[in-house]
């Protein structure tokens, strides 16, 4: 049987992220994803490509908290725009558009708050990304990768 692991990850959240029928809120498009970031996501599929690289990030990882995730999605914010003295440092991620789409994850049953832990993915989360990862290796035509069939 083929698993989340066995494929690669951004086929996998792109397969995933056409599964998907989340609906972002109206402030999305207005709201950057870190305060490293200038301006807002300009993809169109934003808010899905997202959901599903959280669904995935959660099934490896969970149980997961918030604080985790944004760490995880954060990104290098530059020391000085004028004349780079300082060296760039870690801030994270936007902890609004993660925990809506976790919530959002959770109305769908792919996710499941686990008291204390974090969230974690349910049976039927697990069972989405192993039935697309099936489809992508199926779609994929690399003979090393056929291995897994």
């Amino acid at each position: 049987m083929t698993t989340l692991y066995d494929v690669p990850a951004d086929d996998l959240i792109e397969a995933v992220a056409e599964e998907l029928d989340l609906e972002a809120p109206e402030w999305a498009t207005f709201t950057k994803t870190g305060v490293s970031r200038e301006l807002p996501p300009e993809q169109e599929d934003f808010w899905n490509v997202r959901a599903a690289s959280l669904l995935r990030r959660v099934a490896i990882d969970g149980p997961v908290g918030i604080d985790r995730l944004r760490s995880f999605y954060g990104d290098a914010k530059q020391g000085s725009t004028r004349y780079r003295v300082r060296p760039d440092r870690k801030v994270k991620a936007s902890g609004k558009i993660i925990r809506t789409i976790l919530q959002q994850l959770e109305e769908e049953g792919y996710i499941e708050t686990a008291e204390g832990e974090g969230r974690r993915v349910t049976g039927e989360g697990r069972a989405l990304l192993d039935a697309t990862a099936t489809e992508v290796l199926e779609e994929l035509d690399r003979p090393e990768l056929e291995r897994y069939a």
